[in-house]
């Protein structure tokens, strides 16, 4: 649509930060106040609605579309977001590796092994690791454990939050990415380990780059928001 305002403002409201263009409120698409927890997030999806030029490019706004879904569907449902997410620690990528002797599972133990580690210390947890595709059931103790991490996170973070596991397919290196253990960059090199291998031993698609770097500005997107909602 045209772009319909001159300024971008936020100001402090009941419970937070409120969006403003031309001075007016903005609303979510349930016609919700859209209200943001921390300045910090106020002012980064301000930075969104202030750069647009004639036309808004929705796409273009990511951190608004999580804001909007952070009111809209996560606080209503919030019991639903937190299941779903802690249910990829049922089935974390982390934990399938190749074959023992297959190179890729050294490549796969060198890299995910370190980020594990990480979790079972940091969570008091124990993940059993798979040789293959097969599914084998992870303690009932250390998902509990992992759940409750993950209930503790506000709605705004979860709505980002989602994202992070969902595109890694793997609960353990986004809560490491949450926790500061790992910078953006090592998790992101994690997650894409197979896809990587694969270039290196065939050489690069140019669909497949392109549908990485996709997830890459999708997968930076929602770190950032996560941030945010630290303020």
């Amino acid at each position: 649509m045209k772009r319909f305002y001159k300024t971008v403002t936020t100001e402090a409201a009941e419970n937070g930060h409120a969006l403003l263009l031309d001075g007016r409120g903005v609303k979510t698409p349930m016609r919700l106040p859209l209200v943001l927890p921390t300045r910090a997030m106020a002012d980064a999806v301000a930075e969104e609605w202030a750069g647009q030029g004639e036309e808004i490019v929705i796409a273009s706004m990511p951190l608004t579309g999580f804001a909007n879904a952070a009111i809209d569907q996560v606080t209503p449902q919030r019991a639903r977001f937190i299941d779903d997410i802690a249910a990829y620690g049922e089935t974390d990528t982390l934990c399938y590796r190749a074959d023992p002797g297959d190179p890729l599972a050294e490549r796969q133990n060198q890299e995910w092994e370190p980020i594990l580690q990480w979790a079972e210390n940091r969570y008091d947890i124990r993940l059993i690791r798979v040789a293959g595709i097969i599914h084998q059931p992870q303690s009932t103790h250390s998902l509990s454990r992992l759940k409750n991490v993950v209930s503790a996170m506000d709605p705004f973070t979860l709505a980002a939050f989602s994202t992070l596991t969902g595109i890694g397919g793997s609960l353990v290196s986004a809560l490491a990415l949450w926790e500061e253990a790992l910078d953006s960059g090592a998790v992101w090199r994690a997650i894409c380990l197979e896809e990587l291998w694969q270039e290196e031993l065939w050489g690069a698609d140019a669909e497949a780059l392109a549908a990485r770097e996709h997830r890459r500005a999708a997968f930076d997107a929602a770190w950032r928001f996560c941030c945010t909602a630290k303020g």
